[in-house]
């Protein structure tokens, strides 16, 4: 089950959050190959983050997936969670830091069940 954990600067209040969590769950759906019935998607706002600095719009996100990670993955999740965090929150890409863990790395098949 990929988890998705994204905490933000940005206040969410009058925010359309069920758009972010939508759009969130399809492209890491999507991106990973998992179904979206699997995806969880957590959104924190008004967190204490100064990125550069400053305390600017900046975002810190975490994806965490059993399986179908790669650096190809790992490219097209910066880049369609930072499209989506810039187009509802005004957050720009480069004020967006996103850690991807997948828990199989580095274990042999038979120690881990598939979905």
């Amino acid at each position: 089950m990929p988890c998705v954990y994204i905490s933000t600067n940005v206040n969410l209040e009058g925010v359309d959050t069920d758009s972010i969590f939508s759009e969130a769950t399809k492209a890491v759906s999507a991106i990973i190959g998992k179904p979206q019935n699997f995806v969880m998607v957590i959104l924190k706002g008004s967190v204490s983050i100064s990125f550069g600095g400053n305390k600017d719009p900046a975002a810190y996100a975490e994806v965490v997936s059993m399986g179908g990670i790669n650096s190809a993955v790992k490219k097209e999740l910066i880049t369609s969670l930072g499209t989506i965090l810039h187009s509802k929150l005004n957050i720009p890409p480069p004020r967006f830091f996103l850690k991807v863990f997948d828990t199989t790395a580095g274990r042999s098949p038979t120690h881990y069940s598939k979905l």
